[in-house]
């Protein structure tokens, strides 16, 4: 059984050691014999990495490493070229001057290495000298491979150094155009295209192959991908867990997989996927390693928690460009892996795209950190206390379920509870997203403000054999019981559940009056 290559991004690592490698050179050869200068956005933990790696050591023409893999009999190996490659996580960029002092620093390792003594005092300046120079010397055009190009914008997005380091960016990556006559191939990776920089402005030849369908799946693994190289972990995990490999795979599948870049060729996670074989459980892998807080108070703040609850349609602008100094939030929710193309579609002359989270993973932690967010109740203790309410809901417990709201609620702020009635479609609308949120990290699939032949419902959490048809009622005066009464006599007036009828029923009603909050749950009647 091949080693899982957690944290190892090196190609010559991976294939000179005993390591599992998913070969992606076929996306690879493609993509070096259709295009020269490349761009592909990815979320962060996706494979980019080991891609630009791979591609290093193609062009080194280090034929030993791909000897087994689909570009082997494909490629000329004698063809080798000089390799710039920068990897921006790795330059210091706290500030402009760090970042000018690191980069530097790194462009005349690059010249020592090949023999080369630079002049020129800039980065920019350096830069474009290497270039040059590595080309006259070898006789072979450079190729360059920058590796998340746009990290120094995202780390100083709100900081006061951030119109200095992209200033900055922007000189050094308008070397590239200068340069075009010595360059042989040129790949970019990021996780968002960003407007406003030379890098897109002055390459207008930029090839920007994220939602190319030839390319969807380059980053991630394919359903045959995981069961064709993972086929000795999925067995030795599914013994490990006690569970038949249909099972296991069923629920892999569920947790790590759905992210698509063209709304049709889903891929799994690979970080997440390849964490879940090591530890053999499920867990939140990649969204634990680096969700922003400043990304779930936008929800919240925005009032865009609706967005990931939700599919979301939108056209193909969103995809073209991303400008850190107005953000917009369906491209910063896609672009960072919270939302992916679940459908494509073509609508006149133009394409429409269908948004949604891709996965159980993150859908489930989102769900955590938004009620969160809401409540002020411990991200931490959601899951256990989820656990407990869902319990509570099937057992006909009102009191517990009560009990527990109340103990989620408690941290509300005040500004939900006014003392009037001037703010109340506002906090209605603040408590239907806490329900619905609520809901969703139940386990349930939530259908919100379903339509039927009788009206719309607010809620339906739907299992195998039972529904649950729920109603909230929101009034800052009126007490909790009247609005009960309200709710359930709602659910059965309008008969929501009529589609329901092949399972059982629950029918649930939340009330919230003021800081007050109660609930009732009944069972539907035979015949009713």
């Amino acid at each position: 059984m091949k080693t899982l290559p957690i944290g190892t991004q090196s190609f010559e690592i991976l294939r000179s050691s005993d390591f599992l490698y998913v070969d992606k050179t076929e996306h690879i050869h493609r993509l070096i014999t259709n295009s020269r200068v490349v761009f592909l956005s990815r979320p962060r933990r996706f494979g980019k990495s080991l891609l630009i790696s791979t591609l290093g050591e193609l062009f080194k023409g280090n034929k030993p490493l791909f000897e087994g893999l689909y570009i082997y009999d494909q490629w000329d190996w004698t063809q080798q070229y000089p390799v710039i490659r920068i990897d921006w996580t790795k330059i210091r960029h706290d500030t402009k001057e760090d970042m000018v002092r690191d980069i530097s620093d790194f462009l005349q390792s690059i010249a020592s290495a090949n023999g080369i003594i630079l002049t020129r005092q800039y980065a920019s300046s350096l830069f474009a000298e290497l270039i040059e120079s590595l080309h006259r010397t070898t006789g072979r055009k450079v190729v360059v491979l920058i590796d998340e190009y746009d990290h120094p914008i995202l780390n100083t997005m709100d900081k006061s150094e951030a119109e200095g380091v992209r200033s900055e960016l922007q000189q050094f990556y308008g070397i590239l155009k200068a340069s075009d006559d010595h360059l042989r191939f040129i790949f970019l990776t990021g996780i968002t295209k960003v407007a406003k920089l030379s890098v897109f402005s002055v390459l207008n030849s930029t090839d920007d192959i994220t939602i190319d369908d030839q390319y969807a799946s380059i980053c991630g693994y394919t359903q045959a991908e995981l069961e064709s190289n993972f086929a000795e972990h999925i067995d030795a995990t599914a013994a490990h867990l006690g569970v038949t490999k249909e099972n296991l795979q069923a629920n892999i599948r569920n947790w790590y997989d759905g992210y698509t870049w063209d709304g049709k060729t889903p891929v799994y996670n690979p970080f997440s996927t390849l964490m879940f074989f090591s530890k053999r459980k499920f867990s939140n892998y990649w969204f634990e390693t680096g969700t922003p807080t400043f990304l779930i108070e936008r929800l919240k703040k925005q009032n865009l928690s609706q967005t990931v609850l939700e599919p979301v349609i939108v056209d193909s602008t969103v995809f073209n460009s991303y400008d850190p100094e107005e953000l917009e939030d369906i491209p910063l929710l896609f672009q960072t892996g919270y939302l992916t193309i679940k459908e494509e579609r073509q609508v006149g002359i133009e394409p429409e795209y269908t948004l949604g989270v891709p996965n159980s993973e993150v859908k489930e932690s989102l769900m955590k950190r938004l009620l969160s967010a809401y409540t002020n109740y411990p991200a931490s203790k959601m899951s256990p206390l989820a656990k407990e309410m869902l319990r509570q809901i099937l057992e006909y417990d009102v009191e517990g379920l009560q009990n527990s709201l109340r103990i989620m609620l408690a941290g509300v702020p005040y500004t939900l509870h006014p003392k009037d009635e001037k703010a109340e479609d506002e906090n209605e609308a603040n408590y239907h997203i806490i329900f619905q949120v609520w809901m969703t990290l139940l386990g349930f699939d939530i259908q919100s403000e379903k339509l039927t032949n009788r009206g719309r419902m607010d809620a339906v959490l739907l299992q195998p054999g039972l529904a649950v048809v729920a109603e909230l009622k929101y009034h800052a005066t009126t007490k909790t019981d009247t609005l009960l009464d309200q709710a359930i006599a709602q659910i059965r007036e309008k008969r929501y559940y009529e589609q329901f009828l092949d399972r059982k029923v629950i029918l649930l009603g939340i009330a919230f009056s003021g800081k007050e909050v109660g609930c009732r749950i009944e069972l539907k009647i035979e015949n009713e």
